[in-house]
């Protein structure tokens, strides 16, 4: 009670301007304990409708935010969902994020988001971050460590593989070979034999759509021609791809390692005073929203990203909810999506 300037007694509320509201603020305001409090934000039962409401109106009102990784160390269980991003720039990543979030209840799981710093994708304090924030469970998409060190990760915090199978750890992924196969198969068909393909750097998990190419080149008879660029970045790309187009005998057609390669080639075609498809077909992976757009229209393989993501969570709350599920290897099939970046070399025409 404080004394007014008319000299009357009146109450003073709590003054929460300089520190956090707490579950006890909560409870003083709505005149309840503070463990009703608790089991209301927790969504046990006991707490009546109208009492819950009261509740979260009051907790409103205080600017009172219930503390999820607190409510976890006291249910002694980690409710928290980490996901690893290798490269943000990609496209396909932020659509791995949106399938992500569709599958995560938004009122249960938090999602502590964390991306490689790293223009190779390899980053170890990404992860560490996450684990250090004690998580339930990563999603990791894409991890560039050996087979070997995904599964000692998996040791110390559950993880689902995404965009790459990894024996022994939950695997969501796209079948690769295949993909691979059907844009190399695509541009044989339209009549190329000088087909490059402009691969990644090479990492354990991450050389199966070179090697499925090379192996498509030799069953048609076809000498391989593979150029690994530097990093995964659009610039590496475009560095590669010139060398590429630079040799005498330059290829009519490349398949990249995904989408953003394929901008990098793109770029390098254009600055050499080619055109696409008139001199060089152009072949991607991902069928990003970038490979959609007009001017653009890259014939790409679609690898089904959102599908990717969705399935990632499911795997990744089945998990957390028993961890004695059986592990999981869910493998898509991805789809050639044939735009105009794409036409028969001239000797056909």
């Amino acid at each position: 009670m404080v004394i007014s300037r008319h000299g009357k007694m009146e109450d003073m509320a709590p003054d929460h301007r300089h520190r956090p509201a707490t579950q006890s603020d909560v409870a003083r305001e709505v005149g309840v304990s503070r463990t009703l409090v608790s089991f209301a934000f927790r969504g046990a039962p006991g707490v009546s409708g109208q009492t819950r409401q009261a509740i979260f109106d009051a907790a409103k009102r205080l600017g009172y935010r219930p503390n999820a990784a607190a409510a976890d160390l006291a249910r002694k269980h980690r409710s928290a969902v980490g996901l690893h991003l290798m490269d943000i720039r990609n496209e396909v990543y932020a659509d791995i994020l949106s399938g992500v979030r569709m599958a995560l209840p938004q009122d249960s799981n938090r999602l502590i988001l964390s991306v490689s710093r790293s223009v190779d994708g390899v980053d170890q304090g990404a992860l560490e971050s996450l684990i250090e924030a004690r998580v339930g469970i990563i999603i990791a998409a894409t991890l560039l460590d050996s087979d070997e060190h995904v599964r000692e990760l998996a040791r110390i915090v559950p993880l689902v593989s995404v965009t790459r199978p990894v024996d022994g750890v939950d695997s969501v992924y796209s079948d690769d070979a295949a993909g691979a196969r059907a844009a190399t198969q695509h541009l044989l068909g339209l009549g190329h034999t000088r087909i490059a393909h402009l691969a990644g750097p090479l990492y354990d998990g991450h050389i199966v759509r070179r090697q499925s190419y090379e192996q498509t080149m030799r069953d048609a008879g076809l000498k391989p021609l593979t150029l690994a660029a530097d990093d995964f970045t659009q610039d590496a790309a475009q560095r590669a791809a010139t060398q590429l187009l630079l040799e005498a005998d330059r290829p009519t057609a490349i398949f990249t390692h995904n989408d953003q390669f394929a901008l990098g080639a793109r770029e390098a075609t254009y600055a050499l005073g080619l055109s696409i498809p008139r001199d060089v077909s152009l072949v991607g992976y991902d069928n990003s929203r970038t490979a959609r757009l007009h001017g653009i229209e890259l014939t790409s393989v679609d690898l089904h990203a959102v599908e990717l993501g969705q399935w990632a969570g499911a795997v990744a709350l089945d998990r957390l909810n028993d961890p004695e599920v059986p592990i999981a290897d869910k493998k898509l099939a991805p789809e050639l999506v044939v735009r105009t970046s794409t036409a028969p070399p001239e000797s056909a025409r």
